[in-house]
């Protein structure tokens, strides 16, 4: 089993940027796909980006395609989402998840799931 803490979250502006993190415990990170989803008022959760293994296979929604870039460091067991060019249709609770199976873009793959931080981007 794996624990998952999301940080980071916050109010900016329009135009500005912000990384989230997200901490692993627990289990070997390494062995985990790792996923960003966003949930917006009213609205379904919906994948961001996702981030094999290795490091090796990035996937975005295209909505956040340039703007947003998924990483990871399996020594500190931390995936990151560094979001740029935020734009008010980005607020949301985003959310990090981990799974062991390899379809990583959709969000009932995922095993294991944060609590969430909260973007709001003002315009």
């Amino acid at each position: 089993q794996v624990q998952l803490v999301e940080s980071g979250g916050r109010l900016v502006q329009a135009g500005g940027s912000l990384r989230l993190s997200c901490a692993a415990s627990g289990r070997t990170f390494s062995s985990y796909g790792m996923g960003w989803f966003r949930q917006a008022p009213g609205k379904e959760r919906e994948f961001v980006a996702c981030i094999t293994w290795n490091g090796g296979s990035t996937s975005y929604v295209d909505s956040v395609k340039g703007r947003f870039t998924i990483s990871r460091d399996n020594v500190k067991n931390t995936v990151y989402l560094q979001m740029n060019s935020l734009k008010p249709e980005d607020t949301a609770v985003y959310y990090c998840a981990a799974t062991t199976k390899p379809i990583l873009t959709i969000r009932t793959t995922y095993e294991y799931w944060g609590q969430g931080t909260q973007v709001n981007v003002s315009s």
